[in-house]
């Protein structure tokens, strides 16, 4: 049913276009290179990368400064050494000074599931979305990736972006779109609105097919921008079906879904989550095995959908 693409190999490709006719982009990395790809750019254009080795910590501090002198960095590494390890100098040398630094997180949320907790970042959407000013984007699939990457370029101010390690199903278009703080309307509905971001999107997509043949009509929607996030588009998609769900590979605890009932707050419609409960990721065989693990499946998606509708 779906074509797949590798959003590491389409970041690569897309940074290193970008850097080729911008030379104001430079990009650092911290001993990652070969797997966030952005050993492209080290290869062709060496005088607009930074090998940081293992110091995520230095490598922000860095970024800030080369920003000050007009620079566009885009630094990489693992979503959760960038937002855990380097949270002080995101923060204090970035945030507060709104410089214009892109942070990468590549194998965000559960994909890196062979190397377990310590790589696995579950809770980096609640931590950047804390940080005032901060844009975060996660992209439902290497197309809107790549649209994703352009758009922060042009973009002045500090951006994190999160996206999968492993192939992602393609949702979108090549030719679609993107702006910072749009949300895409996927699939019309009446029943309920289902909100996810990422590459759980697609199970999402399947929940709702599944759920036409039981007489519910699913509105599915693609929120790729979780902070500054789109609270009149919200509020109006979740009243047309009078219910809502979200969908992450994330905490349920400060991801979209706490963005989603902040934006609903006010309104009386019934919201719930599906999303990881208040643990930390663990080892598997496969994603796929982790997610089954923790319930990130069209069985628990659609199992959410029934319960919220009998609180309309």
């Amino acid at each position: 049913m779906y074509t797949y693409q590798n959003p590491r190999e389409v970041y690569g490709n897309v940074l290193l276009n970008l850097a080729r006719e911008n030379k104001e982009i430079v990009v650092l990395d911290a001993d990652l290179c070969k797997s966030t790809m952005t050993c492209l750019i080290e290869k062709e254009l060496p005088g607009q990368y930074f090998e940081m080795g293992i110091g995520e910590q230095n490598m922000m501090s860095i970024a800030g400064g080369l920003s000050l002198t007009g620079k566009i960095p885009f630094v990489n590494s693992f979503a959760i050494f960038l937002t855990s390890r380097a949270f002080d100098q995101i923060r204090q040398a970035i945030g507060i000074s709104g410089l214009n630094v892109k942070i990468i997180g590549s194998s965000a949320g559960l994909s890196d599931y062979g190397d377990g907790s310590t790589h696995q970042t579950v809770e980096d959407i609640a931590i950047m979305r804390a940080i005032p000013g901060m844009t975060v984007i996660s992209p439902c699939d290497a197309n809107q990736l790549a649209k994703a990457i352009e758009a922060i370029t042009g973009y002045h101010g500090p951006v994190y972006l999160r996206y999968s390690r492993n192939n992602m199903a393609d949702l979108t278009s090549p030719s679609d779109s993107f702006k910072i703080g749009e949300v895409y309307p996927l699939k019309a509905g009446t029943d309920v609105t289902v909100f996810s971001h990422g590459d759980l999107l697609f199970k999402v997509l399947d929940s709702a097919r599944d759920m036409q043949k039981e007489g519910i009509s699913v509105q599915v929607v693609n929120v790729p921008t979780i902070k500054p996030l789109n609270r009149e588009k919200i509020v109006n998609l979740a009243r047309k079906t009078g219910a809502a769900v979200t969908v992450e590979e994330h905490s349920i605890i400060g991801g979209l879904g706490s963005a989603v009932a902040e934006a609903l707050r006010l309104e009386k419609i019934p919201v719930d989550f599906v999303a990881i409960s208040d643990m930390y990721g663990t080892s598997g065989h496969s994603h796929e095995e982790l997610r089954e693990f923790y319930g990130l499946t069209t069985e628990n998606i659609k199992h959410t959908i029934r319960n919220i509708l009998k609180l309309k």
